[in-house]
């Protein structure tokens, strides 16, 4: 069965929606597929309890539509999805569920993208032949877990971050979180607090914040250079957490917004682990060398033993598992090729969101340039 379109979104997830609602408002049809049974399914199943959005609401908004007044300035997780479903709604946005990109290339005799489909609850293949394609499956779409000696014959529990929840069931246990973004040093406070022996492996420099202060930044750089705002954001940091290279806890040389626009790593807005940390409820271990069994050795022959390892270790793109001729586009690693914020427009009417690195903000700039873009070449 073959399905004639004019566009074709890939994912229903905040960057899928949020180009699905711009199409809308200017009357262009699209059809939109997710591999999941739900919209936004990395918040819906694989993001821990105490998740809030960890930028203030007004850099957090999809196209067209604010959060209710009376939304705190930082959203929780649960009414995050209320808004995105309030978003499907108010849209009328109807994504097809459980349906899988096998492969998709570019017809230069028909000038369309062929797209094979597969229904997951039927095992129906369906063909697509849509002028315009929107790759908006994300940049978390696979865990990404490094390769470690050992690691499949450790003798414990090893879990993503996408599968940890809470940390009320590791009471008492020995807990290595890896990885030093949001998500780990936040999953380490949640364990700590929990009751868990939680250690976590911090082997890179990295920006420690509140959310005042990065809020303060990202309001003060629409008018004020970044080298001035980051070095500002840097002192005051310094003054409230107080030298933290005596904790393994190492500054990069760029400033937090210079290092954000330039790599798409985050400052990591403390929680509370910083105290913590200081306290040593949390040890700061660094390199893992090498698994055996259960113990865990570290850079300079220290070893531990632990009963649970949680990867906060980031996801990966798998938009080249099924996108062929996507290189004017997309990258090996199925990133673009260019720098925000020339990096959501590839040949033959081929776009990305949601893939800069930009979170909500630059979900919605991608969408709204992609839309924009499609109008003017939708009728020539």
């Amino acid at each position: 069965m073959e399905v004639h379109i004019g566009v074709l979104i890939v994912g229903a997830g905040p960057a899928g929606l949020a180009t699905a609602a711009c199409l809308a408002q200017i009357n262009i049809p699209y059809v939109i597929v997710e591999r999941e049974d739900c919209s936004a399914s990395l918040w819906q199943n694989r993001a821990y309890d105490r998740l809030k959005l960890h930028l203030a609401k007004e850099f957090c908004e999809l196209p067209h539509m604010s959060y209710p007044a009376d939304a705190p300035t930082y959203i929780p997780k649960d009414q995050f999805m209320n808004y995105l479903e309030n978003y499907i709604v108010r849209f009328d946005i109807r994504p097809k569920f459980q349906t899988t990109i096998e492969s998709c290339s570019y017809d230069e005799g028909r000038k369309c993208w062929l797209s094979t489909a597969r229904d997951m609850t039927t095992c129906m293949v369906l063909k697509y032949t849509a002028r315009f394609l929107v790759v908006a499956s994300s940049e978390n779409s696979a865990e990404n877990i490094p390769i470690i000696p050992g690691l499949h014959g450790f003798a414990g529990e090893v879990i993503h971050s996408s599968r940890y929840k809470s940390g009320a069931s590791y009471s008492g246990k020995n807990v290595l979180t890896v990885g030093c973004g949001n998500s780990g040093m936040e999953i380490a406070y949640d364990l700590a607090s929990h009751g868990a022996n939680t250690s976590i492996v911090i082997h890179s420099p990295v920006h420690v914040v509140t959310k005042e202060i990065i809020r303060l930044g990202m309001t003060l750089v629409q008018e004020i250079p970044v080298n001035v705002v980051d070095d500002f954001l840097v002192r005051m940091s310094n003054f409230i957490f107080g030298d933290l290279s005596r904790y393994g806890i190492v500054r990069p040389r760029k400033g937090p917004l210079l290092l954000k626009a330039e790599t798409g790593r985050s400052a990591v807005i403390d929680v509370g682990t910083v105290d913590l940390i200081k306290n040593d409820t949390i040890n700061v271990l660094g390199d893992i060398f090498k698994i055996k069994g259960n113990l865990v050795e570290f850079e300079g022959k220290k070893e531990r033993a632990f009963d649970v390892i949680v990867f906060a270790t980031g996801y990966k793109s798998t938009a080249n598992t099924w996108l062929k001729n996507g290189e004017s586009m997309l990258n090996n690693d199925g990133l673009p090729n260019q720098e925000f914020p020339n990096h959501w427009k590839g040949a033959n009417g081929l776009y990305c969101a949601g893939l800069a690195k930009r979170g909500l903000a630059g979900i919605a700039m991608d969408a709204k340039n992609i839309a924009n873009d499609i109008l003017s070449n939708y009728h020539a």
